[in-house]
């Protein structure tokens, strides 16, 4: 599964750094909603995020620990049933996993990524691992369903490979893994910083060498797709797309942020709906946008499979 990029980029509203220090030095005075038993211990598995801190707590963090992100409000009935849940289990799991809490009111740029995804009600968690987010949980739920929900998830990673069976804080075995290559290292430190311009550029240096490089090409598309839908109104696209069916770009931009959004199975059905109701250079250009988001994901994925079958079907 490819990752994504979260990097947040632009002013830093200091009223919302500090509205954030605020609620966690309540929360850290208040026990953190952790069981008294813990013994301070949430403090170390809970951590308050803003949008200035979102790519260091977050996303770089993720490289060596698994990250659940809880977006909420203090005026979130449901998350206040879900939040001391989420924390007690973090507690519980001892750095298996890290809690990352997300005031949406004070950190307007991350409430407005959240959209982006097509989140629109609160709470709403999301998994992060090695870069690569998750949606996960919607809405409340009592603590079993939430603790075996959380198992499912780990379960689910480890079965994928997108989680490694090595526990946090182990190192792999000495030459259990080829050594980094330093333009991939480039590109990795590009995108967790937010510049998608030279994160493009070292994937296009990789495949200037080996135009066959798999991964090189699966991020150059993924840097080209965050950056098309970073010039993009995300609701206003979709909207415009519902509204001109038979404008093409209109349907290639509304597939782009619905791939940001995690919505692949409606991203790929709405190219093919393109390109069966389109002829010529339109046709054209709808498949070939559909054929470069196949790159995204593995060629064996199920949800590929089934779209170059029916984009057979549409061509011939």
């Amino acid at each position: 599964m490819p990752s994504r990029d979260f990097s947040l980029h632009g002013a830093i509203d200091l009223g919302a750094r500090q509205a954030a220090t605020r609620k966690q030095q309540e929360r850290r005075a208040q026990g953190g909603g952790a069981p008294s038993g813990a013994g301070g211990a949430t403090g170390q598995y809970v951590v308050d995020v803003t949008d200035q801190t979102f790519n260091t707590e977050v996303v770089e963090r993720s490289q060596s620990v698994p990250i659940l992100v809880d977006f909420w409000a203090d005026w979130c009935g449901p998350c206040k049933q879900l939040g001391p849940i989420l924390e007690k289990l973090a507690a519980e799991a001892a750095g298996k996993w890290i809690l990352a809490k997300v005031d949406i009111d004070a950190n307007p740029q991350l409430a407005a990524y959240m959209q982006q995804m097509g989140v629109r009600g609160i709470p709403f968690v999301a998994a992060v691992v090695a870069g690569q987010l998750l949606p996960f949980l919607n809405g409340a739920a009592p603590e079993p369903q939430v603790r075996q929900a959380i198992d499912q998830l780990f379960e689910a990673l480890h079965k994928e490979g997108i989680l490694p069976d090595v526990p946090p804080g182990e190192e792999p075995a000495a030459g259990a893994a080829p050594a980094v290559d330093p333009v991939y290292a480039e590109a990795e430190d590009a995108l967790q910083r937010g510049d998608l311009p030279a994160a493009k550029a070292s994937f296009e240096r990789i495949l200037a060498g080996d135009p066959r490089d798999a991964q090189a090409k699966q991020g150059l598309v993924l840097v080209e797709l965050s950056l098309r839908v970073g010039s993009l109104d995300p609701e206003r696209a979709l909207q415009e797309a519902n509204e001109k069916p038979g404008d093409v770009q209109a349907q290639i931009s509304a597939a782009d942020v619905e791939m940001v959004s995690g919505r692949i199975d409606a991203a790929f059905d709405r190219l093919l709906a393109a390109v069966r109701g389109s002829a010529g250079d339109d046709r054209d250009a709808a498949r070939k946008h559909l054929l470069s988001l196949f790159e995204l994901l593995p060629p064996d994925d199920p949800r590929v499979g089934k779209a170059r079958r029916a984009l057979q079907s549409a061509l011939f």
